[in-house]
């Protein structure tokens, strides 16, 4: 099984390392278009909500990244050193009272993008799942 990680202070200007390691697999793992631009859409959007919400932006906590290949799937598990958060009871971003709100979008997307969103450890761990075209 091929698996490769990356740990990040919790800095917004992070992302940008975030959003190199997941092109660094585009190339390595033959991703296509399509999959690969939900990818950086989703996996990025984790690891924002990782730093800002599950680290609260204190840059003395790590937000790991790592991503395994399994057959014809690609697993991507962002962790922080937060508290967690409950991931059941969360506000639909599409319902009137929360479309103007800026914010709360995330995990929407996130499950949207991604074929499988798992939370583990009180949300403290998102894995995201992609299908490869085999």
């Amino acid at each position: 099984m091929n698996s490769i990680s990356i740990q990040v202070p919790s800095l917004a200007e992070n992302i940008r390392m975030i959003e190199s390691f997941i092109d660094n697999a585009k190339e390595r793992f033959h991703l296509d278009d399509d999959i690969y631009g939900n990818i950086m859409i989703a996996v990025t959007e984790a690891v924002n909500n990782a730093i800002k919400h599950g680290n609260s932006n204190d840059k003395s906590k790590n937000v790991l990244l790592s991503l395994s290949l399994q057959d014809s799937m690609i697993k991507f598990i962002v962790k922080d050193e937060g508290t967690g958060f409950d991931y059941g009871n969360l506000p639909d971003p599409t319902s009137p009272e929360n479309l103007e709100k800026p914010g709360g979008r995330g995990i929407f997307l996130m499950r949207h993008l991604s074929d499988e969103v798992k939370f583990k450890e009180e949300g403290r761990i998102v894995e995201l799942s992609f299908y490869m075209n085999a």
